[in-house]
């Protein structure tokens, strides 16, 4: 077993452990006395008996990181009931393996069916495609709801054309309604100017992400779209373990090396047991408006070849669209006309029923 410690220099100095298994699970244990020996603290926490230590980073006053190793027998101090990720062979193993972790909704609200929008890289204007759906939910005539997970690149709001903060009541946070009454919570509906940047490390972003889910008054929503940041990092494992969600969408474009980013989606949620709904391709083709003929300014798709070697549906092939993106630099996306996103919605009904 290996331990890193980061002592941060303060009035009191802490030590921050992570305890790793080979996976990327960690349990942190946070100290906060005056230790000047790191192993008694080690014995302390783990119930090691021999410890032996390689100090990294050292300068003549303080360490920046040090590595332990621990032989012999050890005691878990707390178990993380992360058994995929633990070597440890407990008792508690068969009993955490179905430990379910998501986590509970605020007791006033009611969310019917989530659907998560993902992508594997950026730019692929997965939240315009989530905002489109929720759109198209809600002309349906279901009442929808859209959290914004993409904590550090909030661009929801902006579309609907809300610049009012979210304010709180005895029961929680209320989302922010749109024109046509959709219900959004964004990190920048609390932000006091939403240009201000959001610089928070990754438990931060996920434990906010969670608060949308458990803290927010979500009142009888039958479909939640939850826009998630790009990758597979942790805002989305946290939304996957976290949120009941009914399935996801996935947001690609038209480039070769988009299809590999499309594997990382499609394996991510084979790992965490998802369903895939389906594919939407973004910027998929651009039309003239006076000949209709249509143009690939990113090339041809490889849209079918990918789809085919998982077994994906297609759900939409969106093109380029001035005055889509018109609209939506001008909060009037709710005003845009799109059949296409309005069949992808009818797929997804189809998948997904209330």
């Amino acid at each position: 077993m290996y331990i890193r410690f980061h002592r941060k220099q303060r009035v009191v100095p802490q030590f921050y452990g992570f305890i790793f298994g080979y996976g990327i699970t960690y349990k942190e244990y946070k100290y906060e006395n005056s230790v000047t020996d790191e192993k008694k603290f080690i014995k302390k926490m783990t119930g090691a008996t021999i410890i032996k230590m390689k100090f990294l980073g050292m300068r003549k006053r303080k360490a920046t990181s040090v590595k332990i190793k621990i032989k012999g027998e050890t005691v878990m101090a707390e178990c993380t009931h992360e058994c995929d990720s633990c070597e440890q062979n407990c008792s508690s193993r068969g009993e955490a393996s179905s430990e379910d972790m998501t986590a509970k909704l605020n007791k006033y609200s009611s969310v019917k069916k989530v659907i998560g929008v993902v992508s594997g890289k950026g730019g692929v204007g997965k939240s315009m495609v989530t905002s489109l759906l929720a759109v198209m939910f809600n002309r349906k005539g279901y009442h929808t709801a859209i959290l914004d997970a993409d904590i550090t690149g909030p661009s929801i709001p902006k579309g609907f054309g809300i610049s009012e903060n979210a304010v709180g009541s005895e029961k929680g946070i209320l989302p922010v309604k749109s024109k046509s009454g959709i219900d959004i919570m964004s990190v920048n509906l609390l932000l006091q100017n939403e240009t201000d940047p959001v610089v928070w490390r990754g438990p931060i972003l996920a434990g906010t992400v969670k608060q949308f889910w458990t803290d927010v008054v979500w009142e009888n929503v039958d479909y939640m779209f939850v826009d998630m940041p790009p990758g597979t990092g942790d805002v989305p494992l946290t939304v996957f373990q976290s949120l009941p969600l009914d399935g996801i969408v996935i947001v690609t474009s038209p480039q070769e090396l988009v299809s590999m980013i499309v594997t990382k989606a499609v394996k991510m949620a084979s790992m965490m047991n998802i369903p895939i709904l389906g594919i939407v391709e973004n910027m998929s083709y651009f039309e003239c408006p006076d000949c209709k003929k249509r143009f690939y300014p990113f090339g041809e798709s490889k849209l079918e070849e990918t789809a085919k070697e998982y077994n994906l549906d297609i759900l939409a092939r969106l093109p380029i669209d001035p005055k889509s993106a018109k609209a939506c630099d001008e909060g009037k996306i709710e005003s845009i006309i799109n059949d296409e996103a309005y069949s992808a919605a009818e797929l997804i009904e189809k998948k997904v029923k209330i």
